[in-house]
């Protein structure tokens, strides 16, 4: 069992930035890959980043493309989402999943077997 905790979601002006951080539980954290989603009101959850088990390899969604960075430190069992130039359009809940399959992280929910409970951004304009 793999528990996900994020933190550093908050009410940003457009423009701003924050940076989401996960812990997870797991001592094996260091063999899978992590994902960030988010979910907005009324839309459904939709990819925003994954990062592999080594942190060597990384994709976006092209939503956010050059202006999120994900990252982890195996060392501490984190997984980090630096969101830069945020928009009135990145206002959702962010959600970070491990993905024990999967080596450099899906753009399927599906894909994900462990899912934090969120944290709320909220970009104002």
């Amino acid at each position: 069992q793999v528990q996900l905790v994020e933190s550093g979601g908050g009410l940003v002006r457009t423009g701003g930035s924050l940076r989401l951080s996960c812990a997870a539980s797991e001592r094996t954290f260091s063999n899978y890959a992590m994902g960030w989603f988010r979910q907005a009101p009324g839309k459904e959850r939709e990819f925003v980043a994954a990062i592999s088990w080594s942190g060597g390899s990384t994709h976006y969604a092209d939503s956010v493309k050059g202006r999120f960075t994900i990252s982890r430190d195996n060392a501490k069992n984190m997984v980090y989402l630096q969101m830069n130039s945020l928009k009135p359009e990145d206002t959702a809940v962010y959600y970070c999943a491990a993905d024990l399959g999967g080596s450099s992280g899906s753009t399927y929910s599906i894909e994900y077997d462990y899912w934090g409970q969120g944290t709320q951004v909220t970009v104002s304009s």
